[in-house]
């Protein structure tokens, strides 16, 4: 009967992951007329021809929203706003030392983690992240019932954290490394330890962890984000989800790995 009901569900959302990765990052959102890119680290060409595949114009985008200043989730920002007069969304600190990327002619408009904001259909609510940016945030979204629940780039779990993201129907997760892959790995020793830390990113087990507390009876999907490439393989990250999933009373979840170089699934909820 529940899933019944779940499929009788009107759509409120539709979410692609048309990169993921250390070389770019770009999650499209719609819901109704309001369609965002969360992220724009692809170049303004990679990012409409990840569009095209699911059938979304450049010019029919409402909005980017930039989670913090790094190079793989900011570089193309600037270029893809002026192009289609988009207005980016960051937070002051993020819009500093992001300048680099951004350049002139463009409408920013400022948030505040903990400040909601509404871009049309959306209703945006940013959180704090621990990660090495200036101010990087994770996000929920809201339209309807529905709520979509957005955290890359965090090198452990605060409970602010896992408080803003409980009560997600679908989840884009980090699960960036394989802790043996990345000690293994050729990384650098400090590069090892950055990714590992506190305020680098989540293992696959660190990913496993947070789902446990996020797991509830209206959580359809979950999408693994921010993998590496050179210390992560999808089957890991993956198998790890997995488990955590088939171990709780949720086992209809499904779980979705964003990848680098391919579009994902155009998800609806």
């Amino acid at each position: 009967m529940l899933i019944l009901e779940k499929r009788r569900r009107a759509i409120a959302f539709k979410v692609c992951a048309l990169a993921s990765g250390s070389r770019g990052n770009c999650i499209y959102i719609q819901s109704g007329g309001t369609r965002l890119l969360i992220d724009a680290g692809l170049t303004m060409r990679d990012t409409k021809l990840r569009l095209a595949l699911i059938g979304v114009k450049p010019e029919e985008l409402s909005a980017v929203i930039i989670s913090h200043e790094h190079t793989d989730h900011v570089k193309g920002a600037g270029a893809i706003g002026r192009a289609f007069g988009l207005p980016v969304y960051m937070t002051p600190s993020t819009k500093k030392a992001g300048a680099g990327w951004l350049g002139g002619k463009l409408t920013v408009r400022e948030f505040e983690a903990g400040s909601p904001f509404e871009v049309g259909d959306i209703r945006v609510e940013p959180f704090s992240t621990p990660h090495d940016a200036v101010d990087p945030v994770g996000f929920t979204f809201y339209a309807g019932r529905q709520k979509v629940g957005f955290a890359t780039d965090l090198g452990y779990a605060t409970s602010l954290v896992i408080e803003r993201l409980k009560g997600s129907n679908l989840l884009v997760l980090e699960s960036n490394h394989d802790p043996a892959m990345l000690k293994a790995g050729p990384y650098p020793w400090q590069l090892k330890q950055r990714v590992a830390g506190r305020e680098g990113h989540l293992s696959n087990e660190d990913a496993g962890r947070l789902l446990t507390e996020l797991l509830h009876d209206g959580l359809s999907h979950v999408v693994l984000a921010h993998l590496s490439q050179i210390n992560n393989l999808p089957e890991l990250a993956f198998g790890s989800a997995s488990r955590t999933i088939s171990g709780s009373p949720y086992g209809d979840v499904r779980i979705g790995v964003a990848m680098q170089d391919s579009v994902g699934e155009l998800i609806e909820v």
